[in-house]
């Protein structure tokens, strides 16, 4: 192993690079930052180390290799000389074909994610492409990964089984999987630290961009929202959620729509911004408008809300009762209308909510409901990057 113990998680999107740098294993941040549109003449960038003023600019990033090399520019004699001193590059991807946990992410496991490029078209070719620029700018510092599909390993069968022919399954791998691991987990211990035990059933809400909600019961993952891939579950900003695939074949081919063109509209102009007809998925912006009088935009966020609480409630059966709810993610930790909304009429199982102070809260952590409630309502920020640095140096400990 390294003797460094500087850890840069990185998060990589389609036209954007984030990333934390953390000194293990005391866990300290040492600095952040990122890149947007990547691939643009100009890519806007900001990067802070702890303790100075942010810089920012504009540079031309044609790729993601170009985003690395210029967060480690501005890096250097600051907290560390190169990334070449790294102790390990942690990601979190998605998926891959017949792999989860946390892994090296060698050639082996980055062509397993290539099997499953259709599945996650949007998510795993950036990440792929993104551990290889590591692997050619900084050859010999390992490139570690936490899936997202980890955190459901052990999620029971009977809630990972579609009602499909078991070949499917057994063959092409046709089953319910789980996103937001890294998010999901980081909840799940906090909320443990945070009561004084990890006996309890929990139900975590990570609601942004993209949503899900998952199951937990004593520190493990029993269900979830989502379903084989991340175009699953609730809806997204963009993206469809949960949606009848009867409907999905009627308008490929009755319609005339296509099978590619119908799965594109699904994948990017669906979700809360289909619904509301806006240019985005927003809530943000479809709280604005709702203010404006657009009714659309009014019943996208119902849909939004009933979807949330439909899962909740199932997950009640599912955990006979619940002592934590947890609401996280940008929408979860700063939206209080919506978490209001969510928790509205669920006194008949000993909920109650403390509207006043819930208002109040924005992206601190904080328990929102009554002192009188049976169910503890909590807001806390969710820290997808902690869970990938963890996992990446207890992974090269074990190397």
């Amino acid at each position: 192993m390294s003797q460094s113990n500087k850890i840069l998680v990185a998060n990589i999107g389609t036209t954007s690079f984030k990333f934390r740098l953390f000194e293990m294993p005391s866990e300290r941040l040492l600095a952040r930052g990122g890149v947007e549109r990547i691939g643009s003449p100009l890519s806007p960038w900001k990067i802070q180390v702890e303790g100075q003023e942010a810089v920012s600019g504009e540079d031309a990033c044609p790729d993601h290799a170009a985003a690395f090399s210029l967060a480690e520019k501005h890096l250097i004699g600051k907290v560390l000389g190169s990334f070449h001193e790294l102790a390990a590059f942690g990601f979190k991807p998605v998926g891959a074909k017949n792999i989860s946990g946390t892994q090296v992410l060698d050639e082996t496991v980055l062509k397993a994610m290539e099997d499953l490029y259709s599945l996650f078209p949007a998510h795993n070719p950036p990440y792929v492409a993104g551990v290889r620029a590591c692997h050619k700018l900084y050859a010999g510092i390992p490139c570690v990964g936490t899936f997202e599909t980890a955190f459901y390993d052990n999620v029971p069968l009977h809630n990972r089984r579609f009602p499909v022919p078991l070949e499917w399954e057994e063959k092409y791998g046709i089953r319910r999987y789980g996103f937001h691991g890294a998010s999901h987990r980081f909840i799940t211990e906090r909320t443990a630290e945070l009561v004084g035990s990890k006996k309890m059933r929990l139900i975590s809400c990570h609601l942004g961009g993209s949503s899900s909600i998952a199951a937990v019961k004593d520190g493990t993952a029993v269900d979830s929202s989502w379903g084989m891939t991340p175009q699953s579950g609730l809806p997204q900003n963009n993206r469809v959620g949960d949606f009848d695939v009867f409907a999905f074949t009627y308008l490929a081919r009755e319609c005339g729509l296509g099978l590619d063109k119908a799965a594109s509209e699904l994948s990017k102009n669906a979700g809360l911004k289909g619904m509301s007809g806006l240019a985005t998925g927003d809530v943000r912006d479809l709280w604005e408008a709702v203010g404006k009088g657009n009714e659309n935009a009014r019943v996208a966020i119902d849909v939004f809300v009933g979807a949330i609480r439909k899962y909740v409630g199932q997950f009640l059966v599912e955990l006979d009762g619940a002592d934590v709810i947890v609401f996280t993610g940008g929408i979860g930790e700063n939206d209080w209308q919506v978490r209001e909304a969510v928790c509205e009429g669920l006194t008949f199982c000993g909920l109650k909510l403390d509207k006043k102070f819930n208002a109040t809260i924005r992206s601190q952590e904080a328990v929102v409901s009554a002192p009188d409630s049976k169910i503890q309502v909590r807001v806390i920020p969710t820290n997808e990057e902690i869970i990938i640095a963890r996992n990446a140096w207890t992974k090269l400990g074990a190397k």
